[in-house]
């Protein structure tokens, strides 16, 4: 597999937030997506559950479904619980074609409550990480046995936030367990992108682009805001609007022979950004750096 581009629809309509697009039809997505040239979509709230309804969709928008987020909650259940809990994910995934499980531990995050502030993420001790990476490796053996690549998303808000939250993961984890490298949530999180990629090239199993607003971002620190209403303050962009460069990350995933989907993940409130106009502008400027360095032709 060579490089492929894809979108979140988050940009279009939030799932955490659903007074953020929640009103636009899924179809309409659908159609700005495939008009800007993506050639492939992640999961979204709108999307319908049954791949026989889904397919055709999707094959009328000549679209790829990429793969879709799972809130897990490893630290509350086993392996096998876990395993039989994501059953009607991981079906549909399978049934559809896709590529990509990307996976999150939410039993104890923050990111989704608006009264708990960017600072108050959770938080693992030492002790902890060995059984919750034995539990993450049988659940990604478990998903690259049926075809997929499991892919873990660090996440502001969650107990993979951090750079040492991140290094304790990998550490504890085996080599099934690949990584959504999140570059936005990685810059706010403290996390050097371009080391992680350099040093743990085999576990890089998908990317999620998005550019960040430094001064925003740091105002709804101080002001003790929530992640969501960080999101509603902009502090998240596309690349090629915010702090973080596109050209060294493209370089490094070019160092490694990264093949796979680079994703533009870019939740804003669509009423003051507007969908369709800035998935284009991002979408340009990650064509433009890859075939600057060789990624795509």
């Amino acid at each position: 597999m060579s490089i492929r581009f894809g979108v979140s629809p988050i940009a279009w309509a939030n799932d955490d937030m659903p007074e953020l697009g929640g009103e636009t039809p899924l179809e309409s997505i659908l159609k700005d997506i495939q008009e800007l040239g993506f050639e492939g979509v992640e999961l979204g709230g709108k999307f319908p559950r049954d791949p026989a309804t889904l397919k055709p969709l999707m094959a009328r928008y000549g679209l790829d479904l990429i793969g879709g987020w799972y809130s897990g909650e490893l630290l509350l259940r086993d392996a096998q619980a876990e395993i039989a809990a994501m059953q009607p994910h991981l079906a549909l995934l399978k049934a559809m074609g896709s590529e990509v499980f990307v996976f999150a531990e939410t039993s104890n995050a923050v990111h989704g409550n608006r009264r708990t502030p960017l600072t108050g993420s959770p938080r693992l001790q030492a002790s902890e990480w060995p059984l919750f990476g034995q539990r993450m490796t049988a659940v990604a053996d478990h998903v690259q046995a049926h075809g997929l690549k499991f892919a873990y998303h660090h996440h502001l808000g969650t107990v993979v936030e951090r750079a040492e939250d991140l290094e304790a993961f990998i550490a504890n984890t085996g080599a099934s367990v690949g990584l959504t490298l999140d570059t936005g949530h990685a810059a706010l999180g403290g996390i050097d992108s371009l080391r992680i990629i350099a040093e743990h090239p085999r576990r890089i199993a998908h990317v999620h682009c998005k550019d960040v607003r430094l001064e925003r971002f740091e105002s709804s620190w101080k002001q003790g805001e929530s992640f969501l209403d960080g999101v509603l303050g902009g502090m998240f962009t596309v690349p090629g609007d915010g702090a973080l460069d596109y050209a060294r990350i493209m370089e490094a995933l070019a160092d490694i022979g990264y093949q796979g989907w680079i994703v533009i993940e870019a939740e804003q409130d669509p009423a003051l950004a507007d969908p369709r106009r800035y998935a284009a502008a991002g979408l340009a400027e990650l064509q433009r750096q890859a075939r600057r360095v060789g990624l795509t032709g």
